[in-house]
């Protein structure tokens, strides 16, 4: 049987479950070069010492707070719950949830006071009695592992506290959404004691990270114009430090290369647009080393 190389960093990521698949992809899409399936433990990487272990996603806070393991990915929502001494490093903008309390369409309760004396159905145990705490609601919390969005129709639970994505559970299940306790999504986290060898490969690992998330925040941006709009263009496309500007075979005309953020992105192209450009390629960035 394989064994581990104890001088390999080792990160724990969930074996089944919401962020397996987009947690594979995106430690992919960093360059690693390993193999995955349902029946392995854990995989080698072929191009970076690093050893993956794949977990129940409820185990990896305590594998990373007891030094099993040097790195887990993990959604925040299990960090809030499991309250383990671990140091998170890096939000990784996938697995995006809510903790929400939601209630059956037709239930009499409207607001958080209503919930008083009411019997709560959760695997969320520690956050909910917190949260209940600090509103100062008196309710009955029924523990519950799988399936909780059902308690309220067969009779064991007045209203749910439950992680939902899409709320697509919700309408299926005639529940309605009442409030959310909080937003959560995919985290880096570490231990806290990892050697100084390690560390110099952990931010090995962090710098191949950012470099993926840096670039899905970006689009390239290729435009040809006429020369003379090019002072009006410069004040629409801030770009990423200057942009680059080329003339073009055909007189009074220069092409145009920018780095625009996803977030303006169609403003940008809006405003182009406006100004008369109508030729604009738009490209992905793959990796962005900043």
């Amino acid at each position: 049987m394989k064994k581990f190389n104890n001088n390999n960093l080792k990160l724990a990521i969930q074996k089944e479950g919401r962020l397996t698949e987009e947690t594979l992809s995106f430690l992919r899409r960093t360059g690693l070069e390993f193999e995955s399936y349902q029946q392995r433990l854990f995989s080698s990487c072929r191009n970076f010492p690093l050893e993956i272990l794949y977990l129940r996603d409820d185990d990896i806070p305590n594998y990373v707070s007891t030094g099993v393991v040097d790195l887990g990915i993990v959604g925040q929502n299990l960090l809030y719950e499991k309250r383990e001494k671990v140091k998170k490093l890096l939000n990784l903008r996938f697995g995006f949830s809510s903790l929400i309390i939601a209630v059956p369409k037709d239930s009499p309760i409207k607001t958080l006071a209503d919930l008083n004396g009411k019997r709560i159905a959760t695997s969320y145990s520690n956050t909910s009695k917190s949260f209940f705490k600090k509103n100062n609601i008196q309710a009955d919390l029924v523990q519950v592992r799988g399936s909780v969005e059902i308690t309220p129709s067969i009779g064991i639970a007045d209203a749910i506290i439950d992680l939902t994505s899409t709320g697509s559970t919700l309408i299926l299940q005639d529940l309605r959404f009442l409030t959310k306790i909080y937003d959560s999504e995919a985290v880096l986290i570490a231990n806290n004691a990892i050697s100084t060898g390690k560390k110099i490969l952990v931010n090995k690992l962090i710098t191949r990270f950012k470099g993926v998330l840096s670039a899905k925040n970006y689009k390239y941006i290729f435009l040809n114009t006429e020369e003379k709009i090019l002072p009006r263009l410069k004040k629409i496309i801030p770009g990423l430090g200057s942009q680059t500007i080329s003339p073009l075979a055909q007189k009074g005309w220069v092409s145009v290369t920018c780095v625009v953020k996803e977030d303006i992105f169609w403003e940008i192209i809006e405003r182009l647009k406006a100004k008369g450009v109508s030729r604009i390629l738009v490209l992905p960035i793959e990796k962005m080393i900043l």
